[in-house]
């Protein structure tokens, strides 16, 4: 009986070598290929696909990730409709009931304090126990790292502009005047604090129709961005180019 398993096992592995040479041949291997050739294909064709702004990440991770992209796109919608409602509320009461900042913080404050002490004081006679009061402590660290990063975008900002008026890039030049002016036009219609509230309307309502209409937007926006580019040819070549040649010919003439 051993002899003819051992024959068995033999006869076994040396099938088990044949399948295994001719498994070249093998159909799922080719469909394996076949599938992995796909799947390149598909990513290479998804990278050549027009994205705004070249982006090249989704939007939750372009917004940061995390708790604020979660907000701008109603991932978290309670949390993002209490910011939203909290911001509305604060809006209203400064631009529509038309209160001050100072006359609205001091009648929190003065409600707060009185309801605390009536609660605190009452209690003794209720023997209900007190309120807890929480102790409320800034952490240094975090002190220290905000600081950190206004400073960092500030330094970044300083860098950028200096960059802009030392007349390298003309496009950034034009885009920086263009945007300024806008936004001196906007001023002269909106306070800032309502001109802050657009944009925190904005916020969290473009980036989140944005993530839901991305196949056409893009579309959209690469048909612009070609007519934009054949606009500013244009524009460089009757103006810039004439702009720019004109020191040149003076500085040969002198």
């Amino acid at each position: 009986m051993a002899d003819k398993e051992a024959e068995q096992e033999t006869h076994e592995s040396l099938l088990d070598k044949i399948t295994e040479k001719l498994g070249g041949d093998d159909p799922s291997s080719s469909d394996t290929s076949d599938d992995d050739h796909g799947v390149t294909a598909a990513s290479a064709a998804k990278a050549k696909i027009y994205r705004l702004f070249g982006r090249e990440k989704p939007v939750h991770k372009v917004l940061g990730g995390g708790k604020p992209a979660d907000v701008f796109l109603w991932r978290d919608k309670k949390l993002t409709a209490g910011v939203f409602g909290s911001v509305t509320i604060i809006w209203v009461l400064f631009e529509l009931v038309e209160y001050h900042l100072l006359t609205l913080v001091c009648h929190i404050l003065i409600l707060a304090l009185a309801l605390l002490f009536l609660w605190s004081y009452a209690s003794k006679f209720i023997n209900r126990p007190p309120p807890r009061i929480p102790e409320i402590v800034i952490p240094e660290d975090v002190v220290l790292s905000v600081t950190s990063a206004i400073r960092t975008d500030l330094n970044t900002a300083s860098a950028e502009l200096r960059a802009i008026a030392s007349g390298k890039d003309v496009k950034k030049f034009l885009a920086v005047i263009a945007g300024l002016g806008l936004l001196s036009v906007l001023g002269g219609y909106f306070n800032f604090l309502t001109l802050f509230y657009i944009c925190f309307v904005l916020l969290h309502t473009v980036p989140v129709l944005y993530e839901k209409y991305e196949d056409q937007v893009d579309a959209f926006a690469e048909k612009a961005e070609a007519e934009l580019k054949k606009q500013y040819a244009v524009f460089e070549a009757k103006v810039l180019s004439k702009i720019l040649k004109g020191p040149l010919k003076d500085k040969k003439f002198a």
